[in-house]
């Protein structure tokens, strides 16, 4: 973290409350976790910083933007029981990457946000903000609304799924995203269920989905809501809440680079919190 960075996060918390207001086990921790993501963010359960690693750089945040997709879609109050048809429109003209929710698959708002946020499903999410009131246009336009109201004036969001790299965040930002999204349980639900199957099409079998975020198949992992994402252009992407030996964090790794690294990131920060707390 820049000097600048740091000066504001204390002048933060102290206008808060003093900078040792509420402070957590993970506190004032020596050394350093070496991860491996360009930009992280580590935050105890009352927004105290446990660790910082370039905060306030706008990179691509890929598939994590779907959260923002779930928290507009549940905001609206729309009925999570109805029927939406996938159409030629809800595939991915930026990627082309494939899906197997063709055309004419029909599953509820409810099956296409959890396969959006379990599964990263990128139809799903396109179909999501394709049926909200005044299309995706105005969804889209509904996401940035929704970003200003959390305070996440670095953010910006261009599509549903994260397929663009216009869909673009800081780690501090996604902090904020991160403990938004925990208000909503369908949401937290989602995004820590390992596998589920849905049935989108009347005169074939079911579909099985699974969880892209591994650690949750990890039993020193207690996760309670997660967000994977890549594109190339935002490397692989994770955000999580935890509760790390009885203590809840926020996590956001941003940039890494190889399919597992946000993994190990997680893996070494969680060793790093528990050997010097």
């Amino acid at each position: 973290m820049s000097s600048f960075s740091m000066i504001r996060v204390l002048l933060l918390l102290l206008i808060s409350g003093g900078a040792f207001a509420d402070e957590g086990r993970f506190t004032a921790l020596a050394g350093n976790p070496g991860l491996h993501s360009a930009s992280a963010i580590v935050l105890d359960s009352a927004g105290n910083l446990i660790y910082g690693k370039d905060v306030d750089t706008v990179r691509p945040i890929a598939s994590i933007t779907k959260l923002m997709t779930a928290m507009v879609v549940l905001d609206a109050g729309l009925d999570l029981d109805e029927q939406i048809t996938i159409k030629e429109a809800d595939k991915d003209r930026i990627r082309m990457t494939g899906s197997r929710l063709r055309v004419g698959a029909t599953l509820t708002r409810r099956d296409l946000l959890l396969l959006a946020l379990m599964s990263s499903e990128n139809r799903a999410a396109a179909a999501l903000g394709r049926a909200y009131p005044g299309g995706t246009e105005n969804f889209v336009e509904q996401m940035n609304v929704k970003a200003i109201s959390l305070d996440m004036l670095s953010s910006q969001f261009a599509d549903p799924a994260g397929l663009n790299a216009g869909n673009v965040s800081t780690a501090s930002d996604l902090a904020k995203m991160l403990d938004a999204a925990h208000a909503y349980p369908l949401i937290t639900e989602s995004t820590t269920t390992l596998d589920s199957e849905v049935h989108p099409f009347a005169k074939s079998g079911p579909l099985t989905y699974i969880n892209t975020n591994r650690l949750l198949k990890n039993e020193n992992w207690h996760i309670e809501l997660s967000k994977t994402g890549y594109i190339n252009e935002a490397g692989r992407c994770l955000v999580m809440q935890a509760n790390i030996d009885g203590e809840d964090v926020s996590i956001v790794l941003l940039n890494s680079f190889g399919k597992l690294t946000p993994f190990g990131d997680s893996n070494r920060l969680r060793k790093w919190l528990l050997a010097n707390s």
